[in-house]
């Protein structure tokens, strides 16, 4: 409950302020003390929420030692020998607040020290009257018999207050359980459509690149060949016929893609050491790059467990990641791969990160990223990271694009230890 909500004055507050009142006038009614004294209650008992919040590592203390306090002057206000008032039951709003505030040992204490309060005033030096007073052996049983009984009630609210606490966080950690399956259910639902859209895009890839492939073969035979006759009849015409010799090999490559992405995975799998494949990929990047200086950070945990992987098509997944972060960074940057164990629902796995320092992923493109045809690059078709998630979901691992307030992108791989046709949720 926040500080404004104490704040309000609740229904609750006006029965404690009439059950005070009732107090204030009964006997004894002349003593102007003992009615001072439960304003003052009442106004401790209305604004300790405030206290508590103000001061909120020793308003719970203050509270309860002001309320033992202004307890044992009551006790010395309201006539006859002080031990025998009948005002005594008081106290019980002294160890039931102690109760609620605090743990059983905490509880135990300030109820002591409240009846220790109470028996005070058996001592001449608080109270003078009672030199007159002769506690009997039944007087002694019926004072233990009341200072036994703050105990039993400060028990008694201090195991309801602990039980409602536990159901209180047994309930919190439901809702957080339940708020991490439903992000885990939404983020499944978003891989299964994911996988659907893949599924029918490497179809329609297949088809089409069946069908292109078999024209640019005779285009290419055919340019090949005007290019033998032309090549000294006709110079101009035998160089145009080599740019359509050269533009076909361009869309053949770009076929061989489509059918990569569409042709289904044969995998061999057998157990890998993660880490030597990601160090062959990085140091094949790192060789054919050209451009500005990129720095690797390694951060490799050591005795990771063997993967049931297929070596080559995994190495194209490490290699396509860490040249995808190497194009990101034209002006050079930073590339950092970690690896570690890791744990994704009931799967135990090794899981790798790419994080770059480039510009990062787009907002209203981090949904399609992997999505066939989509790129961030000014030269490309989009299929590099399409490819990459078929090959990661037929190892029943997970591609993931972070989300982060640092700058780049980083992108985790997570291979499961066990050898799965099927994508561990996430």
């Amino acid at each position: 409950m926040t500080l404004r909500e104490h704040e309000k004055f609740r229904w609750m507050d006006l029965i404690w302020l009439v059950f005070l009142g009732g107090l204030a006038v009964l006997p004894p009614v002349e003593e102007v003390h003992k009615q001072l004294i439960l304003a003052a209650i009442a106004a401790l008992q209305l604004g300790e929420a405030r206290l508590i919040a103000y001061i909120p590592h020793r308003g719970r203390a203050y509270v309860v030692l002001l309320k033992i306090l202004l307890s044992t002057l009551l006790l010395g206000h309201t006539g006859g020998v002080i031990i025998n008032s009948g005002y005594y039951p008081i106290y019980y709003l002294c160890v039931v607040t102690a109760a609620v505030y605090y743990g059983p040992v905490g509880t135990l204490i300030w109820t002591a020290l409240a009846s220790a309060a109470y028996c005070a005033y058996l001592s001449p030096l608080l109270d003078p009257g009672i030199n007159d007073f002769e506690l009997t052996p039944s007087g002694e049983a019926e004072l233990a018999i009341r200072v036994v009984f703050f105990f039993i009630a400060a028990i008694l609210v201090n195991n309801f207050v602990m039980e409602n606490r536990r159901q209180t966080r047994r309930y919190q950690l439901l809702a957080e359980e339940l708020e991490q399956t439903n992000q885990r259910l939404e983020q499944i639902q978003a891989d299964a459509r994911r996988s659907e859209r893949l599924a029918a895009l490497g179809q329609l890839s297949a088809g089409l690149a069946h069908e292109i492939r078999n024209p640019l073969g005779v285009i290419k035979g055919s340019a090949e060949m005007l290019n033998q006759k032309l090549e000294s009849s006709n110079p101009l015409a035998s160089e145009l016929a080599g740019y359509i010799s050269t533009e076909v090999n361009r869309l053949s490559a770009l076929v061989t893609r489509f059918l990569d992405f569409a042709r289904p995975l044969h995998l061999e799998r057998t157990p890998q050491r993660v880490q030597e494949i990601v160090e062959r990929a990085l140091k094949a990047v790192a060789a054919a790059w050209k451009g500005p200086a990129i720095r690797v950070e390694h951060d490799f945990q050591p005795g990771l467990p063997a993967v049931p992987l297929d070596e080559n098509f995994a190495e194209q997944v490490f290699i396509n990641l860490a040249q995808n972060a190497y194009d990101a960074m034209t002006a050079g940057g930073t590339l950092r791969v970690s690896i570690s164990t890791a744990r994704r629902d009931r799967h135990e796995g090794v899981e790798v990160k790419f994080a770059d320092t480039g510009p990062g992923v787009p907002a209203d493109m981090r949904e399609q990223i992997f999505n066939p045809f989509v790129t961030t690059k000014q030269h490309g078709v989009g299929l590099g990271l399409s490819i990459v998630s078929k090959i990661v979901d037929d190892h029943g691992g997970v591609l993931r694009l972070e989300s982060s307030s640092a700058p780049g992108a980083c992108f985790t791989v997570f291979f499961p230890l066990e050898q799965s046709s099927q994508s561990p949720a996430t």
